[in-house]
C-alpha cells in the first residue's frame, strides 16, 4: 500500500488513500503507533469515501487515540485530495466530514508540493475562564473546544516556557479529567500572537497544532489580549489573527458569534506540504 508523509506547518502525518484499499488494520492503536514512530509523524490520516461528501477524514494521534479533529491535518488532507485528483463536488470547495462534523476546504495557492489551504472549522460555543489551577502556581487561562479540547494560557515570552514539563502537568490536571486537554502557551505580539502547543495523544510539544491555533486566537479575542484585524462585512464583524507557530505563519479568521456562540464561520489558513511517499 502506498502512503505519504505530509507536513502542516511542521505538524506531520502519515496519509493514506482508503477509498479502494482495506485500511482496517491501520486503525489499530499498536499499528498506528508503530507507523508514526517509524516515519516520525504526529498522527495518521485516512481519506475515505463518504456519501454526500467529497471524502471522510479519519484522524488518529500517534498513540492510536482518535475521535477528534486536527486542523493542520485537515489542511493536509485537503491538499492530499487535490493531489489524488479528487474533484470538489461544486468545482472549487471540498466538503468533508471529520470526527467533529462537517468542514470545507479550498486550495488557494500551489507551489509544487507546497500548497496553501484554508479550511472551515466548527463554530465555537464559548470559552470557560480558569483563574486558578490547584497545585500549579501562576497559571490561568481559558478552556475551549475547537474540535479538540484546548487550554490557553498567556505568557510574556513563549520561548522561555518549559512546554514539555508545564504542558504535561496542565494536560493531566484534575480540572480537565478524565479526557485531559491540549495546552497552548500564547505570547501576544505587535501584530498577532505566537503559539507553542503541548498535544495530548502525542504527549509532547509539536511544531504546530491547528485546533490549538484556532483556540489561541479565540481566547486572545475573548481576553482582549492581542491585536486583530477587524472588518465589518454585511453587518457582521469579522476578525483576523496572524499566528506564528514554531516555524510557519498561519491565520485565523472568524465572525463574532450570535445567540450565545463565541465565534462562527471560523477559518484556518496555512501551509500543507507533501514531504515524501513510501510503501507500507
Amino acid at each position: 500500500m502506498k502512503a505519504y508523509k505530509y507536513s502542516g506547518a511542521g505538524n506531520t502525518f502519515v496519509v493514506v488513500d482508503g477509498r479502494t484499499e482495506d485500511c482496517s488494520a491501520l486503525k489499530e492503536a499498536q499499528r498506528i503507533s508503530e507507523l508514526c514512530g517509524e516515519h516520525s509523524t504526529d498522527g495518521l490520516m485516512i481519506l475515505e469515501n463518504e456519501a454526500g461528501y467529497d471524502f471522510r477524514m479519519h484522524y488518529f494521534n500517534s498513540d492510536g487515540s482518535g475521535g477528534m479533529m486536527c486542523g493542520n491535518g485537515g489542511r493536509c488532507i485537503v491538499a492530499f485530495a487535490d493531489f489524488l485528483g479528487v474533484v470538489p463536488s461544486d468545482g472549487s470547495t471540498y466538503r468533508f466530514i471529520a470526527a467533529d462534523g462537517e468542514h470545507t476546504g479550498v486550495v488557494t495557492e500551489k507551489n509544487g508540493a507546497l500548497k496553501t489551504v484554508t479550511i472551515r472549522m466548527i463554530d465555537v460555543k464559548g470559552a470557560t475562564p480558569y483563574r486558578y489551577l490547584d497545585g500549579i502556581d501562576g497559571v490561568e487561562g481559558w478552556f475551549l473546544n475547537t474540535g479538540t479540547r484546548h487550554f490557553v494560557t498567556f505568557v510574556k515570552d513563549v520561548e522561555a516556557v518549559d512546554v514539555e514539563t508545564l504542558g504535561a502537568r496542565i494536560r493531566r490536571h484534575p480540572a480537565f479529567a478524565p479526557e485531559g486537554t491540549n495546552v497552548n502557551f500564547v505570547q501576544p505580539t505587535a501584530d498577532g500572537i505566537k503559539v507553542r502547543t503541548f498535544e495530548k495523544g502525542c504527549e509532547c510539544e509539536t511544531q504546530a497544532c491547528g485546533t490549538g491555533i484556532v483556540a489561541s486566537a479565540l481566547a486572545s479575542f475573548v481576553a482582549q489580549a492581542a491585536p486583530a484585524v477587524t472588518l465589518k462585512l454585511g453587518g457582521v464583524r469579522n476578525w483576523n489573527y496572524a499566528v506564528r507557530a514554531r516555524r510557519d505563519d498561519l491565520a485565523v479568521d472568524f465572525n463574532e458569534g450570535a445567540d450565545g456562540w463565541l465565534a462562527s464561520d471560523v477559518h484556518l489558513t496555512g501551509p500543507a506540504e507533501q514531504v515524501c511517499e513510501f510503501d507500507i
